[in-house]
């Protein structure tokens, strides 16, 4: 018993050995004022610290980092929103080219056209996925010349007779064309039988040709577009839209037919006994503005899509081609113009330099004269939100320039959008500190405060201790 005693008693003594924190008999302490003052302001110290320490904690930061761009898909989706006040939805096309050789001409899918009206705004829906119908042409046997053999019926109009021949028949239908134009020089034939027909026919029509090579101040002043195009005038003043139907004789004759009818003076020129109300033609005013809308697929190279004045029936007017336009949208990534909610919660923790999505919408793009263009170029940059537990797609930012391009007076010009992503990206993601850190703070302001203010308490009782004699 007596060795049991003495071995655990070994036990204890050889593990006190290793106490950090030895007991100091309490008959050896001496509690003081000024040290009651220093224990309460340690403690008031440490709930402040304690506090302060907690809400940073709990607090997180958003940090940016620049990485390589590891986007392993072979497309970006494109959306784009243009209105441009002067191009005839007819006449507009949108291409897509690339490094790659990818070259998409006249690109439909997915592409809404708009007619504007006047003030700009959306007015009539003009199609999606809709191909421009080629026009029929009639062929004939006898040339330009054996048809003039016996006298010409579609007379020439120089600058002063236009106005004259328009103001002296009540219905006039005239011919702009250029002689370069393939599909004028294929449609003269048919012009000039029409007008024999039309003399046959004694209808009250006056037909004429205007060559605007050697008379551009006309068709300047008549703001023609493309070639050749056919105008149908009544007491002088032409009657939107252009004719767009068959280049045929026969297509010819009933459109001139139906105008008569329509029209209060001539609807019964055929037949003089009856009476009958003129037949109405429900035809708009036709406003040379369109507002092409949709996405495009394109290769994640550099590459290009613009839009320009291209027609599968006419030759266009360099010479009359405005490519005055509004961005309305511009934009990369599946997301769009409408982000979904969580991305619209994620972007509330964005810096708004960092949120250059969308920096073209709303711009305006005016050209004042012709043979000019604005040409955009923009610098494409991922950017990866790391925010939330909500998996958050990869969104697209670009900085952009634009500048006019000046285009010789036979090219058309194009509205051209040029883009290029760069090969890194940015990482926006949220920065909280972990738990392990929180406690190694909390443990370094109980101590540091502890040490601190005990070294400062010892400092001021040496100092204020009453010596002895």
């Amino acid at each position: 018993m007596h060795g049991n005693i003495n071995g655990g008693g070994r036990r204890r003594s050889a593990m006190s050995s290793v106490d950090f924190y030895r007991r100091v008999p309490k008959d050896l302490t001496e509690a003081t004022t000024l040290g009651a003052i220093m224990s309460l302001c340690a403690m008031l110290m440490m709930v402040i610290l304690f506090f302060a320490e907690t809400m940073a904690f709990a607090r997180t930061r958003v940090a940016t980092e620049i990485a390589l761009d590891d986007n392993s898909d072979p497309q970006i989706q494109l959306n784009f929103n243009v209105s441009l006040f002067s191009l005839p939805c007819d006449y507009l096309s949108v291409d897509v080219w690339d490094v790659l050789g990818t070259n998409r001409q006249n690109v439909t899918k997915n592409v809404e056209k708009w007619q504007l009206d006047e003030d700009g705004n959306r007015r009539t829906f003009s199609g999606r996925n809709r191909e421009i119908r080629e026009v029929r042409h009639e062929e004939h046997k006898e040339t330009l010349e054996e048809l003039h053999e016996d006298g010409i019926h579609a007379v020439e109009l120089n600058s002063e007779e236009f106005k004259e021949f328009v103001s002296e028949h009540d219905m006039a239908f005239i011919n702009f064309f250029a002689p370069w134009c393939m599909w004028c020089q294929r449609l003269h034939p048919t012009w000039e039988k029409f007008a024999e027909h039309v003399e046959d026919e004694e209808y009250p029509v006056g037909v004429a040709n205007v060559d605007c090579v050697a008379n551009a101040n006309i068709c300047r002043d008549e703001k023609i577009m493309a070639f050749p195009c056919l105008r149908w005038y009544e007491k002088g003043k032409f009657q939107a839209p252009d004719y767009k139907l068959d280049r045929t004789v026969s297509a010819l004759s009933n459109f001139a037919v139906r105008k008569l009818e329509a029209s209060e003076k001539y609807h019964d020129w055929e037949k003089e006994k009856g009476e009958r109300k003129p037949r109405q033609m429900n035809v708009k005013a036709e406003n040379p503005g369109c507002q092409v809308s949709g996405t495009l697929m394109v290769n994640r190279v550099p590459g290009n899509f613009h839009i320009e004045a291209k027609s599968v029936n006419h030759n266009l007017n360099s010479a009359m081609t405005n490519l005055t336009h509004r961005v309305n949208h511009l934009s990369f990534g599946a997301m769009g113009k409408y982000p979904t909610r969580h991305v619209t919660r994620a972007l509330k923790h964005v810096p708004e330099a960092l949120q250059q999505f969308t920096p073209l919408d709303g711009k305006m793009y005016d050209t004042k004269e012709f043979h000019q263009a604005y040409h955009h170029y923009i610098k494409v940059v991922s950017t990866h939100l790391n925010i939330g537990s909500t998996d958050i797609p990869t969104l697209y930012q670009f900085l952009e320039q634009s500048q006019v391009v000046y285009y010789a007076e036979v090219n058309v010009p194009e509205a051209r959008f040029s883009y290029d992503l760069s090969p890194m990206s940015v990482v926006v993601e949220k920065e909280g500190r972990k738990w392990y850190d929180y406690l190694t703070s909390l443990c370094a302001i109980i101590g540091g405060t502890f040490t601190t203010l005990g070294l400062i308490d010892a400092t001021l009782y040496k100092i204020f201790k009453p010596k002895k004699l």
